[in-house]
């Protein structure tokens, strides 16, 4: 019970956040070259470990924190708190991003099951819809549950993935970063992918309701930060190997599977992706639902179940339309474009102006008790 109890407060909101960040994070690849190969590989992985990782546990301490104090649990309701009746830019951006999310997860689901069992496109783009509208459906208990179990089988092939690379291309590895210089921008390239990373924060509230005390809800954001980016710096020392040629490829991903020459492997990591896009999908959209929900209530209603997987279908099929566009240009430029948007309206505030609203409400509780008097 101790030990459900631990994983539940401090362990669950990272692995959920990992679970909602690897799709449209890192688990094509094309993100680790965008955003730290292209600063080689010793800057890359300084930005990824001292920077973006920092970042993250800043932010999701702080934002686990805030969610506690103030009973906030849907973005909705979050935002408001923070930032008045400015929150609905949150809400723009966050469609914005979801919307190229969908997209990315829509192309490479299409992918997965196009190139490696040799199904058409459509099967993917709808074995998605279906699972994702699955897991909406039966809602927070049954989503936590399945991120965290799949957490475990993706950190269980990313550790093979990595052992398997550095057995057949440990010179290669080494010779990377112990022969190249971190590139200029490297510091700059962390606080971009931890920024636009960050804006997904408000997906993994519902995993945080057994959260109950200050110290937990900090060292849970704390352990959020390693726990999301272990699985990108394995992967990333795999890619390391086949640096520079790799940051042509669309699917980085691919080229070291490829190399590897392990059709077993390859199956298994696809399967293991095409998991992980349900997980991000479910997550993002459940978040919706969870602010269409709040709304339901502010009115003294309920919000109809049957809503849920019309929410998904309705949203996975316009991140299917959009997927047109590519994922090398999806990510390049939607990605870059929403990195400055979620830092001023989400990142820098959550860590001033929140704090100091943490503060308050604290102080002011203490002195409510104070006034209250002893208890018998």
């Amino acid at each position: 019970m101790i030990r459900t109890a631990f994983f539940r407060r401090y362990l669950l909101p990272g692995f959920v956040f990992q679970s909602v960040v690897i799709a449209g994070g890192y688990g094509t690849g094309r993100e680790l070259a965008e955003f730290f190969l292209t600063y080689g590989p010793l800057g890359g992985i300084l930005a990824m470990l001292l920077v973006s990782t920092v970042i993250w546990s800043a932010v999701c301490a702080a934002s686990y924190e805030f969610a506690r104090v103030f009973r906030s649990y849907d973005y909705r309701s979050f935002f408001t708190h923070l930032m008045g009746r400015g929150w609905f830019l949150y809400e723009v951006g966050y469609f914005a991003l979801l919307a190229i999310i969908l997209a990315v997860i829509a192309a490479a689901a299409g992918s997965i099951l196009q190139e490696t069992f040799a199904l058409p496109y459509a099967a993917g783009v709808l074995g998605i819809m279906t699972a994702v509208g699955f897991l909406v459906f039966r809602g927070s208990t049954t989503i936590a549950r399945v991120l965290a179990t799949w957490s475990f089988v993706l950190y269980a092939v990313y550790i093979i993935l990595v052992i398997w690379s550095v057995a057949e291309f440990g010179p290669e590895i080494r010779a990377a970063f112990a022969g190249g210089e971190a590139g200029a921008g490297w510091l700059v390239g962390g606080v971009r992918y931890a920024a636009y990373n960050l804006a997904i924060i408000p997906a993994v509230f519902f995993a945080l309701r057994d959260v109950e005390t200050r110290r937990q809800a900090i060292g849970a954001g704390l352990l959020t930060g390693p726990i999301g980016i272990m699985p990108a710096a394995l992967f990333f020392i795999a890619m390391s190997a086949h640096y520079p040629a790799i940051l042509e490829r669309p699917v980085p991903a691919n080229f070291i599977l490829e190399a590897l020459g392990s059709r077993a492997l390859q199956l298994a990591y696809q399967v293991v992706l095409f998991g992980t896009l349900i997980e991000t999908g479910t997550a993002l959209i459940h978040a919706v639902n969870e602010r269409i929900a709040a709304a339901y209530l502010i009115r003294g209603r309920v919000m109809p179940n049957f809503f849920r997987p019309i929410s998904a279908v309705i949203l996975l099929v316009a991140g299917a339309l959009l997927s047109g566009f590519g994922l090398i240009e999806l990510i390049a430029r939607g990605y870059g474009t929403l990195t400055w948007f979620f830092l001023v309206i989400f990142v820098i505030p959550i860590l001033t102006w929140g704090i100091f609203l943490i503060r308050a409400a604290s102080k002011g509780a203490a002195e409510m008790a104070i006034a209250a008097g002893p208890t018998a």
